[in-house]
């Protein structure tokens, strides 16, 4: 197989074509254009690369996926819940969730949310595609999460937390206002032993892909996404 260097026009190759080493690379160059994007997403794609490499596209095989049902809350994660502690939203800082995944990656291990990233996914925002969970602790913002909805499946992009458990207890907001409003999937991309931990499994690519294809075209519960304060 190999990889395919996109130009201006506005298509991918299909997912099966991606590289088995790197796995799942797919396709170089391109833009971050918001139909670019969106027409990655509804094709089991995803852009992933650091600050000075060109820009890399990605279709994994296996998949890492959650029911939003299926969450994994420990005790102690429940007992955080139930305290009341932190107040929870919906869509009311997408820019300030994004911009802290990208500053406290940048800090600690690195970052692939480039500034061309987080400007593409703000741009999403504003066009109604891309969603964020804060964690509120007064008026400050301790954790969050942002990712990207296609039909009934919410594509999770990165999350961050400056007080413990507070990225959990966003994707348990997230879990639980998805499902509420009919969700199905949540497409974590790549599985690594924090997401296992909550439940995240593994798909073999054409399941995910099969999914996705019907998911799609599945709509949400009306006003799902407007801004508001989340409950447990």
């Amino acid at each position: 197989m190999m990889l395919t260097l996109l130009d201006n026009r506005l298509w991918f190759p299909e997912p099966s074509q991606a590289l088995l080493e790197p796995n799942g690379l797919l396709a170089v160059g391109g833009d971050l254009s918001p139909a670019r994007l969106l027409l990655a997403y509804k094709m089991g794609i995803f852009p992933w690369f650091e600050q000075g490499q060109p820009m890399l596209w990605w279709s994994p095989d296996p998949r890492a996926v959650l029911a939003p049902d299926q969450l994994y809350v420990s005790k102690s994660l429940a007992k955080l819940a139930r305290q009341n502690r932190y107040r929870i939203t919906l869509n009311t800082a997408f820019a300030e969730v994004i911009n802290a995944c990208r500053t406290l990656r940048e800090d600690n291990e690195g970052t692939w949310i480039t500034p061309g990233i987080e400007q593409a996914y703000l741009q999403l925002h504003h066009q109604g595609h891309a969603h964020s969970v804060e964690v509120w602790q007064g008026s400050d913002l301790v954790a969050g999460l942002y990712g990207v909805n296609i039909g009934r499946l919410f594509c999770g992009e990165s999350m961050f937390h400056r007080v413990n458990n507070g990225s959990k207890l966003a994707m348990l907001a997230l879990c639980r206002h998805f499902s509420h409003h009919q969700g199905q999937l949540i497409d974590c991309q790549l599985s690594n032993p924090h997401l296992m931990s909550l439940g995240v499994v593994s798909w073999p690519r054409t399941d995910f892909l099969q999914a996705l294809n019907q998911l799609q075209h599945q709509s949400l519960s009306e006003h799902c996404w407007q801004p508001r304060r989340l409950t447990l």
